[in-house]
Protein backbone atom coordinates (compact mmCIF):
# COMPACT_ATOMS: atom_id res chain seq x y z
CA UNK A 1 0.00 0.00 0.00
CA UNK A 2 1.31 3.56 -0.94
CA UNK A 3 1.96 5.37 2.23
CA UNK A 4 1.05 9.00 1.55
CA UNK A 5 0.09 9.84 5.43
CA UNK A 6 1.77 12.07 8.21
CA UNK A 7 1.01 12.09 11.57
CA UNK A 8 2.15 15.09 13.70
CA UNK A 9 2.49 15.07 17.57
CA UNK A 10 2.98 17.49 20.13
CA UNK A 11 4.69 17.68 23.37
CA UNK A 12 2.81 17.64 26.02
CA UNK A 13 4.71 15.94 28.98
CA UNK A 14 2.79 13.07 30.74
CA UNK A 15 -0.81 14.02 30.16
CA UNK A 16 -0.02 14.65 26.61
CA UNK A 17 1.72 11.19 26.25
CA UNK A 18 -1.09 9.11 27.63
CA UNK A 19 -3.93 10.84 25.40
CA UNK A 20 -1.42 10.65 22.07
CA UNK A 21 -1.16 6.88 23.15
CA UNK A 22 -4.91 6.89 23.00
CA UNK A 23 -5.14 8.60 19.84
CA UNK A 24 -2.48 6.57 18.45
CA UNK A 25 -4.20 3.05 19.48
CA UNK A 26 -7.47 4.21 17.65
CA UNK A 27 -5.88 5.35 14.79
CA UNK A 28 -4.21 1.97 14.43
CA UNK A 29 -7.00 0.36 14.39
CA UNK A 30 -8.16 2.44 11.01
CA UNK A 31 -7.12 1.66 7.82
CA UNK A 32 -5.00 4.53 7.69
CA UNK A 33 -2.54 2.69 9.84
CA UNK A 34 -0.60 1.01 6.94
CA UNK A 35 -0.32 4.57 4.96
CA UNK A 36 1.50 6.03 7.27
CA UNK A 37 4.65 7.11 6.03
CA UNK A 38 6.13 9.95 7.70
CA UNK A 39 5.54 10.50 12.26
CA UNK A 40 6.52 14.28 13.73
CA UNK A 41 6.64 14.46 17.05
CA UNK A 42 8.35 16.65 19.65
CA UNK A 43 8.87 15.87 23.55
CA UNK A 44 6.17 13.73 24.16
CA UNK A 45 5.37 12.98 20.95
CA UNK A 46 9.11 12.07 19.89
CA UNK A 47 8.67 8.98 22.39
CA UNK A 48 5.01 8.00 21.23
CA UNK A 49 6.42 8.53 17.34
CA UNK A 50 9.52 6.18 17.76
CA UNK A 51 7.17 3.02 19.39
CA UNK A 52 4.39 3.94 17.30
CA UNK A 53 6.49 3.42 13.74
CA UNK A 54 8.33 0.46 15.89
CA UNK A 55 4.54 -0.86 16.31
CA UNK A 56 4.98 -0.90 19.86
CA UNK A 57 2.32 0.83 21.51
CA UNK A 58 1.31 -2.51 23.94
CA UNK A 59 4.84 -1.93 25.01
CA UNK A 60 4.32 1.84 25.64
CA UNK A 61 1.23 1.30 26.99
CA UNK A 62 2.48 -0.89 29.57
CA UNK A 63 5.72 1.08 30.63
CA UNK A 64 3.17 4.23 31.01
CA UNK A 65 0.83 2.25 33.21
CA UNK A 66 3.77 1.45 35.52
CA UNK A 67 5.85 4.30 35.01
CA UNK A 68 5.89 7.00 38.78
CA UNK A 69 7.22 10.82 38.78
CA UNK A 70 10.73 9.43 40.24
CA UNK A 71 11.29 7.36 36.90
CA UNK A 72 11.01 10.35 34.78
CA UNK A 73 12.47 13.87 36.64
CA UNK A 74 13.91 13.00 40.13
CA UNK A 75 14.44 16.26 42.58
CA UNK A 76 18.03 17.31 43.38
CA UNK A 77 19.05 18.36 47.06
CA UNK A 78 18.34 21.81 47.39
CA UNK A 79 21.99 22.82 47.32
CA UNK A 80 22.28 21.55 44.00
CA UNK A 81 19.89 23.25 42.16
CA UNK A 82 22.25 26.38 41.25
CA UNK A 83 24.26 23.85 39.38
CA UNK A 84 22.40 21.11 38.29
CA UNK A 85 19.09 22.67 37.74
CA UNK A 86 16.34 21.39 40.18
CA UNK A 87 16.14 17.68 38.99
CA UNK A 88 17.89 14.76 37.47
CA UNK A 89 16.70 13.06 34.07
CA UNK A 90 15.45 9.67 34.58
CA UNK A 91 13.68 9.39 32.05
CA UNK A 92 16.39 7.92 29.91
CA UNK A 93 17.44 5.15 31.89
CA UNK A 94 14.40 4.13 33.15
CA UNK A 95 13.12 3.90 29.20
CA UNK A 96 16.44 2.09 28.70
CA UNK A 97 16.03 -0.57 32.04
CA UNK A 98 11.88 -1.49 30.67
CA UNK A 99 11.68 -0.81 26.85
CA UNK A 100 15.41 -1.91 25.91
CA UNK A 101 18.65 -0.07 24.72
CA UNK A 102 17.66 2.67 22.54
CA UNK A 103 20.22 3.00 20.23
CA UNK A 104 19.25 -0.99 19.29
CA UNK A 105 15.52 0.73 18.83
CA UNK A 106 16.84 3.79 16.51
CA UNK A 107 18.77 0.54 14.69
CA UNK A 108 15.56 -0.71 14.08
CA UNK A 109 13.48 2.59 13.66
CA UNK A 110 16.44 3.11 10.64
CA UNK A 111 14.64 0.31 8.81
CA UNK A 112 10.59 0.86 9.66
CA UNK A 113 9.12 1.99 6.45
CA UNK A 114 7.94 4.81 8.48
CA UNK A 115 10.02 7.78 8.66
CA UNK A 116 10.37 9.45 12.05
CA UNK A 117 11.55 13.05 12.37
CA UNK A 118 11.61 14.37 16.05
CA UNK A 119 13.12 18.07 17.23
CA UNK A 120 14.92 19.62 19.66
CA UNK A 121 16.10 23.09 20.81
CA UNK A 122 20.02 23.68 19.98
CA UNK A 123 21.63 26.01 23.00
CA UNK A 124 25.34 25.62 21.68
CA UNK A 125 27.51 28.28 21.86
CA UNK A 126 28.19 28.82 18.77
CA UNK A 127 24.85 29.13 17.18
CA UNK A 128 23.25 32.36 15.82
CA UNK A 129 19.80 33.14 15.07
CA UNK A 130 18.81 33.52 11.18
CA UNK A 131 16.21 32.41 9.13
CA UNK A 132 12.66 30.38 10.32
CA UNK A 133 14.55 27.39 11.72
CA UNK A 134 17.62 29.32 14.05
CA UNK A 135 18.00 27.14 16.90
CA UNK A 136 15.62 24.40 15.71
CA UNK A 137 17.10 20.70 15.60
CA UNK A 138 15.60 18.05 13.51
CA UNK A 139 16.57 14.39 13.20
CA UNK A 140 15.30 12.11 10.84
CA UNK A 141 15.68 8.14 11.36
CA UNK A 142 16.37 7.89 7.97
CA UNK A 143 19.91 9.96 7.50
CA UNK A 144 20.64 10.22 11.53
CA UNK A 145 23.34 7.68 12.80
CA UNK A 146 21.11 5.03 15.78
CA UNK A 147 23.38 6.49 17.92
CA UNK A 148 22.64 10.04 17.98
CA UNK A 149 18.73 9.20 16.92
CA UNK A 150 18.71 7.82 20.51
CA UNK A 151 20.03 10.95 21.93
CA UNK A 152 17.64 13.37 20.10
CA UNK A 153 14.85 11.68 21.05
CA UNK A 154 16.03 11.94 24.97
CA UNK A 155 16.86 15.60 24.32
CA UNK A 156 13.59 16.64 22.93
CA UNK A 157 11.96 15.54 25.74
CA UNK A 158 14.08 16.88 28.60
CA UNK A 159 12.21 20.04 29.88
CA UNK A 160 14.33 22.96 29.97
CA UNK A 161 13.15 24.14 33.14
CA UNK A 162 14.16 21.32 35.50
CA UNK A 163 17.19 19.82 33.52
CA UNK A 164 19.96 20.53 32.52
CA UNK A 165 20.89 20.09 28.27
CA UNK A 166 22.21 17.10 27.09
CA UNK A 167 24.98 16.44 23.98
CA UNK A 168 23.58 15.10 20.88
CA UNK A 169 26.26 14.64 18.83
CA UNK A 170 28.61 17.88 18.14
CA UNK A 171 25.68 19.87 19.53
CA UNK A 172 23.83 20.84 22.77
CA UNK A 173 20.11 20.66 22.70
CA UNK A 174 17.04 20.76 25.20
CA UNK A 175 13.54 20.59 25.00
CA UNK A 176 12.41 21.28 21.52
CA UNK A 177 8.98 22.89 22.77
CA UNK A 178 10.48 26.11 22.84
CA UNK A 179 11.02 26.45 19.15
CA UNK A 180 8.79 23.39 17.35
CA UNK A 181 6.14 22.22 20.01
CA UNK A 182 3.49 21.25 17.23
CA UNK A 183 5.69 20.48 14.03
CA UNK A 184 2.60 20.97 11.71
CA UNK A 185 4.95 22.91 9.27
CA UNK A 186 7.14 19.80 8.58
CA UNK A 187 4.35 17.55 7.31
CA UNK A 188 3.08 20.13 5.08
CA UNK A 189 6.55 20.40 3.15
CA UNK A 190 6.95 16.56 2.71
CA UNK A 191 6.30 15.52 -0.95
CA UNK A 192 4.22 13.04 -0.93
CA UNK A 193 2.04 13.57 1.54
CA UNK A 194 -1.87 13.57 0.97
CA UNK A 195 -3.22 13.34 4.37
CA UNK A 196 -2.03 14.85 7.94
CA UNK A 197 -3.30 13.20 10.60
CA UNK A 198 -2.47 15.59 13.91
CA UNK A 199 -2.75 15.45 17.62
CA UNK A 200 -2.37 18.97 19.35
CA UNK A 201 -2.09 18.69 23.55
CA UNK A 202 -3.41 21.72 25.20
CA UNK A 203 -2.10 22.37 28.25
CA UNK A 204 -3.45 23.47 31.89
CA UNK A 205 -0.94 25.02 33.72
CA UNK A 206 -1.52 24.47 37.44
CA UNK A 207 -0.61 27.91 39.35
CA UNK A 208 3.40 27.14 40.82
CA UNK A 209 3.12 27.35 44.91
CA UNK A 210 5.40 29.52 46.59
CA UNK A 211 4.47 28.12 49.89
CA UNK A 212 8.25 26.34 50.26
CA UNK A 213 9.93 29.86 50.67
CA UNK A 214 7.69 30.33 54.06
CA UNK A 215 8.60 27.07 55.08
CA UNK A 216 11.99 27.78 54.67
CA UNK A 217 11.84 30.73 56.04
CA UNK A 218 10.27 29.57 59.38
CA UNK A 219 13.21 27.34 59.64
CA UNK A 220 15.74 29.97 58.90
CA UNK A 221 14.33 32.57 61.82
CA UNK A 222 15.74 29.90 64.35
CA UNK A 223 18.80 32.19 63.80
CA UNK A 224 18.01 35.15 63.64
CA UNK A 225 21.19 36.55 64.65
CA UNK A 226 23.78 35.20 61.73
CA UNK A 227 23.88 38.12 59.18
CA UNK A 228 23.49 35.79 56.09
CA UNK A 229 20.78 34.52 57.36
CA UNK A 230 19.03 37.51 58.06
CA UNK A 231 19.71 38.73 54.79
CA UNK A 232 18.51 35.54 53.20
CA UNK A 233 15.20 35.78 55.27
CA UNK A 234 14.79 39.34 53.70
CA UNK A 235 15.54 37.74 50.89
CA UNK A 236 12.47 34.93 51.21
CA UNK A 237 10.34 37.64 52.71
CA UNK A 238 10.28 39.69 49.52
CA UNK A 239 10.07 36.50 47.77
CA UNK A 240 6.85 35.53 48.90
CA UNK A 241 5.59 39.28 49.05
CA UNK A 242 6.11 38.91 45.10
CA UNK A 243 3.75 35.66 44.99
CA UNK A 244 1.34 37.64 46.41
CA UNK A 245 1.11 40.28 44.55
CA UNK A 246 1.20 37.77 41.13
CA UNK A 247 4.48 38.73 40.18
CA UNK A 248 7.27 35.80 39.65
CA UNK A 249 8.72 35.10 43.05
CA UNK A 250 11.86 33.94 41.73
CA UNK A 251 14.20 33.32 38.68
CA UNK A 252 12.94 29.99 38.20
CA UNK A 253 9.10 30.56 38.56
CA UNK A 254 10.00 33.43 36.10
CA UNK A 255 11.80 31.10 33.22
CA UNK A 256 8.84 28.62 33.53
CA UNK A 257 6.52 31.05 32.65
CA UNK A 258 8.61 32.46 29.70
CA UNK A 259 8.41 28.89 28.49
CA UNK A 260 4.65 28.85 28.57
CA UNK A 261 4.28 31.86 26.74
CA UNK A 262 6.97 30.64 23.85
CA UNK A 263 5.81 27.22 23.71
CA UNK A 264 2.14 28.44 22.94
CA UNK A 265 2.67 31.39 21.20
CA UNK A 266 5.07 28.83 18.36
CA UNK A 267 2.06 26.25 18.50
CA UNK A 268 -1.11 28.92 17.53
CA UNK A 269 1.80 30.33 15.31
CA UNK A 270 1.97 27.05 13.46
CA UNK A 271 -1.30 25.89 13.36
CA UNK A 272 -2.12 29.32 11.75
CA UNK A 273 0.43 29.48 8.91
CA UNK A 274 -1.17 26.15 8.52
CA UNK A 275 -4.74 27.15 8.33
CA UNK A 276 -3.87 30.38 5.99
CA UNK A 277 -1.91 27.99 3.64
CA UNK A 278 -4.78 26.00 3.33
CA UNK A 279 -7.11 29.15 2.91
CA UNK A 280 -4.72 30.66 0.35
CA UNK A 281 -4.93 27.69 -1.88
CA UNK A 282 -8.63 26.96 -1.49
CA UNK A 283 -9.08 31.08 -2.51
CA UNK A 284 -6.55 31.00 -5.06
CA UNK A 285 -8.38 27.73 -6.89
CA UNK A 286 -11.77 29.16 -6.54
CA UNK A 287 -10.60 32.07 -8.02
CA UNK A 288 -8.94 30.16 -11.04
CA UNK A 289 -12.43 28.26 -11.51
CA UNK A 290 -14.56 31.66 -11.91
CA UNK A 291 -11.87 33.03 -13.85
CA UNK A 292 -11.83 29.85 -16.29
CA UNK A 293 -15.68 29.84 -16.56
CA UNK A 294 -15.68 33.87 -16.99
CA UNK A 295 -13.31 33.67 -20.04
CA UNK A 296 -14.75 30.72 -21.48
CA UNK A 297 -18.32 32.36 -21.29
CA UNK A 298 -17.35 35.93 -22.48
CA UNK A 299 -14.28 35.16 -24.74
CA UNK A 300 -16.58 34.22 -27.88
CA UNK A 301 -14.70 32.30 -30.72
CA UNK A 302 -11.59 32.85 -28.33
CA UNK A 303 -12.43 31.83 -25.06
CA UNK A 304 -10.96 27.96 -25.50
CA UNK A 305 -7.54 29.78 -26.49
CA UNK A 306 -7.93 32.53 -23.86
CA UNK A 307 -9.08 30.20 -21.11
CA UNK A 308 -5.87 27.93 -21.86
CA UNK A 309 -3.50 30.14 -21.67
CA UNK A 310 -4.76 31.74 -18.26
CA UNK A 311 -4.77 27.77 -16.93
CA UNK A 312 -1.24 28.03 -18.15
CA UNK A 313 -0.46 31.51 -16.23
CA UNK A 314 -1.86 30.05 -12.81
CA UNK A 315 -0.18 27.09 -13.09
CA UNK A 316 3.06 28.76 -13.57
CA UNK A 317 2.71 31.29 -10.59
CA UNK A 318 4.72 31.06 -7.36
CA UNK A 319 2.99 31.90 -4.24
CA UNK A 320 4.97 31.92 -0.64
CA UNK A 321 3.03 28.97 0.43
CA UNK A 322 3.87 26.32 2.51
CA UNK A 323 3.50 24.17 -0.61
CA UNK A 324 1.77 24.05 -4.08
CA UNK A 325 -1.44 21.88 -2.90
CA UNK A 326 -4.30 21.94 -0.94
CA UNK A 327 -3.59 18.81 2.13
CA UNK A 328 -6.84 17.67 4.06
CA UNK A 329 -6.14 16.98 7.79
CA UNK A 330 -7.53 15.07 10.07
CA UNK A 331 -7.34 17.19 13.21
CA UNK A 332 -7.95 16.37 16.96
CA UNK A 333 -6.96 18.60 20.08
CA UNK A 334 -7.71 18.23 23.32
CA UNK A 335 -7.11 19.18 27.42
CA UNK A 336 -6.70 15.97 30.08
CA UNK A 337 -9.64 18.13 31.60
CA UNK A 338 -9.78 17.40 36.08
CA UNK A 339 -6.73 15.21 35.84
CA UNK A 340 -3.72 16.55 36.25
CA UNK A 341 -0.23 14.24 36.33
CA UNK A 342 2.39 16.68 37.14
CA UNK A 343 5.91 16.21 36.81
CA UNK A 344 8.46 18.57 38.17
CA UNK A 345 7.21 18.63 41.63
CA UNK A 346 9.63 18.39 44.51
CA UNK A 347 6.51 16.11 46.53
CA UNK A 348 5.04 14.89 43.28
CA UNK A 349 1.73 12.87 44.32
CA UNK A 350 1.83 9.09 42.99
CA UNK A 351 0.04 8.52 39.45
CA UNK A 352 -2.77 6.76 39.71
CA UNK A 353 -3.30 3.96 37.06
CA UNK A 354 -6.98 4.35 37.05
CA UNK A 355 -6.73 8.07 36.19
CA UNK A 356 -3.64 7.13 33.54
CA UNK A 357 -6.11 4.74 31.78
CA UNK A 358 -8.69 7.94 31.70
CA UNK A 359 -6.22 9.99 29.51
CA UNK A 360 -4.94 6.65 27.15
CA UNK A 361 -9.37 6.85 26.86
CA UNK A 362 -9.72 10.33 26.00
CA UNK A 363 -6.94 10.42 23.20
CA UNK A 364 -8.57 7.16 21.91
CA UNK A 365 -12.36 8.80 22.12
CA UNK A 366 -10.92 12.65 20.64
CA UNK A 367 -9.60 10.54 17.72
CA UNK A 368 -13.07 8.37 17.16
CA UNK A 369 -15.30 11.54 17.49
CA UNK A 370 -13.08 13.17 14.74
CA UNK A 371 -13.35 10.14 12.19
CA UNK A 372 -17.17 9.79 13.34
CA UNK A 373 -17.81 13.64 12.34
CA UNK A 374 -15.41 12.72 9.00
CA UNK A 375 -17.61 9.91 7.93
CA UNK A 376 -20.76 11.11 8.35
CA UNK A 377 -19.33 14.46 6.64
Amino acid sequence: MERDVAVVLSGGAVNGLLMELGFLKRLRETELWPRIGWIYGTSSGAVCGVMAALDRLDDLEEFMLRLQPEDTFQPHSLWRLPLLGSHEYRLPATVGERLGDLTEMARELAESPVEVVVFATDVSQDVHGSGPRAYELAYSSRSTPPETMAQAVMASSAVSALVLPRQVDDRIATDGAWVRNFPLGHAYRQPGVELIVSFRYLPHYPRLSAEWLARVRKRLERFPKISPIRALIAELREAEQRDARGEPAHWGDMIVRLMRVTVQQNTLLEERVARDKDEGLAALEALREDVDRIVRREGGRRGERVAQAVAERFASAKFPFLGDRLIPRIAVQGTAGEITLETGLRHPQPWPEAEKHELIARGYALLDEVLADRAVA
